[in-house]
């Protein structure tokens, strides 16, 4: 539900979780061993982050684009439909689509830590956790999607959706406009990360041609 009228019923703190100290620890320890570069770590965060996550929610996306029955089993029931593709979250943790439309643009945050759909979109950027996000998307939306080059009609109203650690939200984008002919797989190319948080919107087949398609 939108954040207005959503309240988290879980407990958030602010220091890191006992499995993040863990990972910092082994990272620090395969640094310090000369075992990994950190270059290197980075590259491979950067790799699940951006590219190999987020390309299971393109899949996801473009496939409701071009099927109405996946679409509509989405709507109904996105962790079953999900799962379906092979992409299963972990246990108790359920998925809900939000369908961007004429008339209303949905934007995803998580307002006291960082609740993210992992299995549909990889790891959750620096940003979405920081707590500048987190209040700002729920006090000025219309604001920060500016700064991400968002900007949408005075008229369209912007819905803001709060995740937990028991509920998930993705952000279905609009389709692209002369996109009616693309396959599955090349639609899977206009759908980033940032738009099934809702920060941006899809690609269009002109900026996906600047981008070297």
């Amino acid at each position: 539900m939108p954040h207005d009228h959503h309240q988290h019923d879980h407990e958030h703190t602010d220091p890191p979780s006992d499995l993040e100290l863990r990972v910092k620890a082994l990272e620090s320890l395969l640094v310090e061993k000369g075992l990994v570069r950190p270059e290197t770590l980075n590259s491979i965060i950067e790799t699940y982050e951006h590219k190999v996550g987020p390309r299971n929610g393109a899949h996801v996306v473009a496939k409701a684009w071009t099927d109405p029955e996946f679409k509509q089993a989405l709507m109904n029931d996105a962790t079953e439909a999900v799962a379906s593709l092979g992409y299963c979250g972990r246990q108790g943790e359920h998925l809900e689509v939000v369908e961007n439309t004429n008339e209303t643009h949905n934007l995803v945050v998580c307002t006291l830590c960082s609740c993210y759909p992992w299995t549909v979109l990889g790891l959750p950027p620096a940003w979405y956790k920081s707590a500048p996000y987190r209040s700002r998307a729920v006090s000025d939306p219309r604001g920060v999607l500016e700064e991400f080059g968002t900007e949408l009609d005075d008229k369209k109203k912007i819905r803001v959706w709060d995740s937990t650690s028991e509920m998930r939200y993705l952000v279905l984008p609009q389709r692209p406009v002369g996109t009616e002919s693309w396959s599955e797989h090349d639609l899977q190319q206009l759908v980033s990360r940032n738009s099934m948080i809702g920060v941006e919107l899809a690609r269009s087949p002109e900026q996906e041609d600047e981008g070297g398609k």
